[in-house]
């Protein structure tokens, strides 16, 4: 049995509103239910011991080896041109990618 604080009927409207979902639409006993379920699976994690550095589980990333955000002179529009024969009035032509109807 859980020993969570189970949310109020505030907080469930409230959470309707920010999911946009209308009480009409839902059933809101098992929405409640399903919420009152998910709390209590954090209680749960909040159980385990976190004080060892959180990043250990997740691989390292080269976010610290980006590129400098500078500004560099683009190409000129004849180079651009040179790229694909489908240019025309400083735009490339590509094919169509939706259907009738959209």
């Amino acid at each position: 049995m859980s020993t969570h604080k189970k949310i109020d009927e505030n907080t469930l409207e409230q959470l309707l509103y920010l999911s946009r979902l209308s009480p009409e639409s839902t059933n809101l006993s098992i929405l409640k239910n399903q919420v009152d379920d998910i709390v209590g699976y954090f209680e749960t994690l909040s159980k385990f011991d976190d004080s060892q550095n959180p990043y250990d589980a997740y691989p390292s990333t080269e976010a610290e080896k980006l590129r400098e955000d500078k500004v560099v002179e683009g190409l000129d529009i004849p180079d651009v041109k040179k790229v694909s024969e489908n240019f025309m009035d400083g735009y490339f032509q590509v094919p169509k990618v939706l259907g009738e109807g959209a």
